[in-house]
């Protein structure tokens, strides 16, 4: 098993009223009223300082992902971050995970698949390439992609992004979305036929399927606790069953809120405070936002209505 450390850097300094003044962390907070952006370039540097702790500390990997407009994640562009993780750890065996950049808000996307390739050559060959297809609240409400096309446009910038690694041919691509004469993309990643491929997710039926069809590593995002994670994680593992494929580990991820101290007591006393702090605020968003028509299919919903945990109320 390797453990990676991940970071969101969420605002740290939401005001104690923040849930009940505005009505999301998501999309709609006034940044002016919120944030100063020489405080936020203190956030940036201080993510980056703990990341590297962690990978001078003996983590397999250091984290990164992309979310917009919000007070929950101020990565915009992982892959900035992630840069300067690659050539900062360049004398270290840790990978660098990115969870990453959102293919359905890149246009075209070969942009992620050039980036990603760029990382790859200056990490030495230490990238882990996420290939999200980004919560509703990034693609539909902040980028204006209508619920219906999300996973559609999804499907097709993964398929467009992978030839794009590993085509040794200049290849012209006629898409629904997607329209390029000439996809010739340099430079390519060092680990061949591409980096290893995560597909982060928080408990899609449909993800769980398109990450088995496609032979690449799902990644859970957990955020409500182990009872709940062991019952999705079943469904994934139920998944590669019945697809009949081997249930290998390097198929799955798994991201988990852990609190480390010499007793349950002391871990409690010491993480309360930031446990509420996140769930209260940080994840301050209306349900309805978390779902909205057409972003799932039947059978999520189906699985939806009959586990609680899965419920927009509980988003992750």
């Amino acid at each position: 098993m390797k453990i990676s450390a991940f970071h969101l850097m969420p605002h740290r300094e939401l005001p104690q009223d923040f849930e009940k003044r505005y009505s999301s962390v998501w999309v709609t907070p006034p940044w002016w009223e919120l944030a100063d952006p020489a405080r936020v370039g203190q956030y940036y540097n201080w993510t980056l300082d703990e990341l590297l702790f962690a990978a001078r500390a003996g983590f397999d990997g250091v984290c990164t992902n992309e979310h917009h407009q919000n007070a929950y994640g101020f990565m915009p562009s992982p892959n900035l971050m992630g840069s300067v993780l690659a050539r900062a750890t360049q004398d270290l065996p840790v990978a660098i995970v990115q969870m990453g950049a959102t293919l359905p808000t890149s246009n075209p996307p070969i942009r992620v698949a050039e980036e990603y390739a760029m990382l790859d050559c200056i990490s030495g060959g230490r990238l882990v390439a996420g290939l999200p297809l980004g919560s509703p609240m990034d693609v539909n409400l902040c980028y204006g992609i209508t619920p219906m096309e999300h996973r559609e446009r999804y499907r097709e910038a993964f398929a467009l992004t992978m030839k794009a690694w590993q085509a040794r041919e200049i290849f012209a691509w006629n898409g629904r979305y997607y329209q390029l004469a000439n996809v010739n993309l340099w430079p390519r990643p060092i680990q061949q036929p591409h980096p290893p491929v995560w597909v982060p997710g928080s408990g899609s039926i449909s993800t769980f399927d398109f990450a088995v069809e496609n032979e690449v590593c799902y990644c859970f995002l957990s955020y409500s606790g182990a009872k709940s994670a062991k019952g999705m994680m079943n469904g994934y593992w139920d998944v590669v069953t019945k697809k009949g494929r081997e249930a290998n580990p390097y198929r799955a991820g798994f991201l988990q809120l852990v609190a480390v101290a010499d007793t349950d007591a002391r871990a409690e006393e010491l993480y309360a405070r930031h446990v509420e702090y996140f769930y209260h605020k940080c994840l301050h968003v209306p349900a309805a936002w978390f779902a909205p028509a057409g972003n799932q299919d039947y059978r999520s919903l189906q699985a939806t209505a009959r586990n609680p945990m899965r419920r927009p109320e509980n988003p992750k």
